[in-house]
């Protein structure tokens, strides 16, 4: 059997009279590839920001690897192995791909004081973060500023700074989001040659993407999960396809 690396236990979050969240277990395995699906105000972007530590439960538990985090920091939730992308994409359009994928290597590894010099200056943070553009197939615009860029490109910089941290788990909140269909696989392919043991939770209103992706699948309807199983029990549900799958267009 797998490890768990990320678990829920009744994980609730309420904003005054809205139960945003109610009474969530759930959990994510070492390696899984799963989904998170449901209608708009489902909950689901919540839920994720419950997990980073964003916003703090109301009530319920957050375990990373078997430990307690609930009290933890996002920042102490990053240097623990969390990391996320968000719909809307945080870069530093004034600088270079390569310069913004170096900002969270050196982060991770300690060595933001040193870069205040050159970036020449850390030859091993250089290394690394050319390793990830290559990976992602970004290394023949490291040197482009993201203002340069169209959007699905940026999306895979931000991927890479995601990845630079070196998670055990990685939340990806619409990856594809604002990305033409025509380039949404480049994101997809990109997920998909995630190092194995990573464990990666997308939040996708897309189902050409979702079933492509995950292995499973967990559907949210009014801050409680509705329901999960494989994609193929999914789209097979009359009752999630009731509430879901039949509305085209909803998040």
């Amino acid at each position: 059997m797998s490890e768990t690396r990320l678990e829920t236990q009744a994980l609730s979050r309420q904003f005054g009279a809205l139960r945003a969240v109610q009474e969530i277990n759930f959990k994510l395995d070492a390696g899984a590839r799963h989904a998170l699906i449901g209608p708009n105000g489902a909950g689901k972007t919540t839920f994720i920001n419950l997990l980073t530590g964003v916003v703090p439960p109301s009530q319920g538990r957050v375990l990373l690897g078997g430990r307690d985090i609930t009290a933890t920091t996002q920042a102490e939730r990053v240097k623990l192995g969390i990391a996320r992308t968000f719909q809307i994409n945080r870069l530093f359009r004034g600088l270079s791909v390569l310069e913004n994928v170096c900002m969270a290597v050196t982060e991770r590894v300690g060595a933001a004081g040193s870069m205040i010099y050159p970036a020449g200056r850390r030859t091993d943070v250089i290394d690394e973060s050319m390793e990830l553009l290559q990976t992602l197939k970004l290394a023949d615009i490291a040197r482009h500023r993201i203002s340069e860029l169209p959007y699905g490109r940026q999306r895979l910089v931000e991927l890479a700074i995601t990845i630079g941290l070196k998670p055990d788990v990685l939340l990806l909140d619409e990856p594809a989001a604002g990305v033409p269909s025509a380039e949404s696989h480049i994101i997809l392919d990109a997920v998909e040659r995630l190092p194995a043991h990573i464990a990666v939770l997308i939040i996708e209103h897309d189902m050409d993407v979702v079933f492509r992706f995950a292995k499973r699948v967990t559907v949210m309807v009014s801050g409680a999960i509705f329901a999960e199983g494989t994609p193929r029990e999914i789209e097979a549900n009359p009752q999630v396809r009731e509430v879901y799958l039949g509305q085209a267009g909803h998040a």
